[in-house]
């Protein structure tokens, strides 16, 4: 029982991280193509600014959860698929300091230089999320010694890189989105015409990405098996419809609410299908790493896994409020005034 509930709590944290960080990355990857000025620059930095740190909280949580609770799988997953994850690691601290070091001398030539380690150190880890989590839904070439065969090149496969643009398509929309709330004017409008384009090519790819799924993958063998989980699709095509009627309808909040809810819904859908295995093995079904004894036990002693669990359910609801307050506080729009102060 413990380990079933690690194991959906897991799978929670990733999905409240990609729904989280994930306009802020997209964002970033916006900035080359919608601020034609320093100040729309800031904007969009201004945007990110008190948010994107406290975000990547869930990141850190996630990945201490994967150690603590599911040590094999851990080991496993940041040997295997090591350079992958250093790349991640290289951009995402690339992209933290690109926010503080941008402001510190004023030269066109340095502030370019960091806007680009920016949009880099957004794209790449929108990027690589979406193949590693891809390649994990397809299977990973582990073998009964839980060491993972081939290297990253193994990992742009076409459906890993698939699940790559599925991922940078969530995240450009979600940040255009929430730049629809944080920016006035021009840049406003220029970012709510982003998502209205980008809308329908990222409903295009979610079908095709699940039509590969249900080729490539097992994913839905647990949909089959018990039809009430297909209620889960409720959230993701809720949100995916729901983002674009409150985006035409230019309720923004919303439509950023409905997007953060098709994102965690697309995560839990691939989290679902996987159970009990957190590393499926494509060369033998036994080899997986599950929380469970369905294949190789990845999961730690039912003692730490309770008290986790005491923690967590003490430490989870104050990060959640105080994110609440944190959001709630730096919502309104980044203006002139504001810069200036």
């Amino acid at each position: 029982m413990l380990e079933t509930i690690w194991f959906l709590l897991w799978g929670v944290l990733w999905a409240v991280y990609f729904a989280l960080d994930g306009f802020d990355l997209g964002m970033g990857m916006l900035k080359p193509f919608l601020a034609r000025n320093e100040f729309e620059k800031r904007v969009i930095y201004n945007a990110a600014g008190p948010f994107w740190d406290g975000n990547e909280v869930w990141l850190i949580a996630a990945g201490g959860v994967t150690f603590a609770a599911f040590p094999l799988a851990y080991a496993a997953m940041f040997s295997g698929l090591y350079t992958a994850l250093m790349l991640l690691l290289f951009a995402l601290i690339i992209r933290g300091v690109s926010f503080e070091f941008r402001s510190k001398i004023d030269s066109p030539g340095w502030k370019a230089f960091w806007d680009g380690c920016q949009t880099v150190g957004s794209f790449l880890p929108a990027l690589l999320l979406g193949v590693a989590f891809a390649n994990i839904f397809k299977g990973l070439p582990l073998d009964q010694n839980q060491i993972m065969h081939g290297g990253v090149i193994d990992l742009l496969n076409p459906y890993g890189l698939a699940g790559g643009v599925l991922f940078v398509l969530l995240f450009l929309v979600h940040g255009a989105l929430w730049l629809t709330i944080k920016a006035e004017g021009d840049l406003r409008e220029r970012a709510a015409a982003t998502a209205a384009k980008l809308w329908p090519v990222l409903a295009g790819v979610i079908v095709l990405f699940l039509a590969y799924t249900f080729v490539a993958t097992k994913l839905f063998d647990n949909y089959f098996l018990y039809p009430v989980l297909f209620l889960l699709l409720v959230l993701p095509v809720g949100g995916l419809v729901l983002t674009r009627v409150f985006q035409a309808a230019r309720k923004f909040w919303l439509a950023w609410g409905a997007s953060a809810v098709l994102i965690i819904g697309t995560t839990l859908f691939g989290v679902v299908g996987l159970f009990p295995a957190l590393l499926p093995s494509s060369l033998n079904p036994a080899w997986s790493l599950t929380a469970t004894d369905a294949g190789i036990k990845a999961s730690s002693s039912p003692l730490t896994l309770a008290i986790m669990l005491g923690v967590a359910l003490v430490f989870v609801p104050i990060v959640l409020g105080y994110q609440f307050w944190v959001y709630k506080t730096f919502s309104f729009p980044v203006t002139q005034e504001e810069l200036e102060y």
